[in-house]
């Protein structure tokens, strides 16, 4: 079943790799859980999911997991991701000759260029591009935005997966573009999981969660 959010949790010292916990359904008292890629399974507020990671309250729109002391909320289509001590990832993007940088990634697989954009809030892709790298976009959700060129329509979805050199997200938010937005944008839903740090005609992302 494919994942609707996500979250990676440290575990406690010793541990190799961090839990991966993916919320598949939400209830009262219940929550529909995806632990370390098995089988997703129904657990009551209570459970135990590791050594360290406990579900402690859930309802038909959250669910609160306590994670070494600590609290972390989920809610449907979230995703969070907290890797295991010393396995942070980083890419390294060189500006081109305009100083702008620009992200040869992937996005559910395929091979896509993104021009790094913090002022856009969302990956955002002409509809030429998502149509030929397979998004059914039309399956979105409808919506509109403001541009340069004023209002225009886009299609709201979320991208299984989004690949820039070794660093991977997965359930990314973007808009899909049907007029006006000649190239790919590499926005802030993917932006603001990283640490960015520019040193002259380089910039460093780092993965955060």
């Amino acid at each position: 079943m494919k994942r609707i959010a996500c979250i990676c949790l440290s575990l406690c010292a010793g541990y190799a790799a961090a839990t991966d916990i993916g919320v598949v359904g939400l209830f009262p008292g219940k929550a529909v859980l995806v632990v370390d890629d098995a089988p997703p399974k129904a657990y009551a507020v209570g459970s135990v999911l590791s050594s360290d990671t406990k579900l402690i309250a859930a309802d038909s729109e959250t669910a609160t997991i306590i994670v070494n002391g600590k609290r972390q909320v989920l809610t449907m289509g979230q995703y969070v991701h907290r890797a295991a001590p010393g396995s942070s990832l980083s890419v390294v993007l060189q500006a081109d000759t305009r100083g702008h940088f620009v992200a040869e990634g992937q996005i559910n697989g395929s091979t896509v260029n993104m021009l790094v954009d913090t002022g856009a809030s969302l990956i955002a892709l002409p509809a030429s591009e998502a149509t030929r790298i397979g998004i059914n976009y039309k399956g979105g959700k409808l919506g509109r935005t403001s541009t340069a060129n004023g209002l225009v329509s886009v299609y709201h979805v979320k991208l299984d997966s989004v690949k820039i050199g070794d660093v991977e997200l997965h359930q990314v938010d973007a808009s899909i573009h049907e007029e006006g937005l000649p190239y790919a944008l590499l926005g802030m839903s993917f932006l603001n999981r990283m640490d960015m740090r520019r040193n002259g005609d380089q910039m460093t992302l780092t993965k955060r969660y």
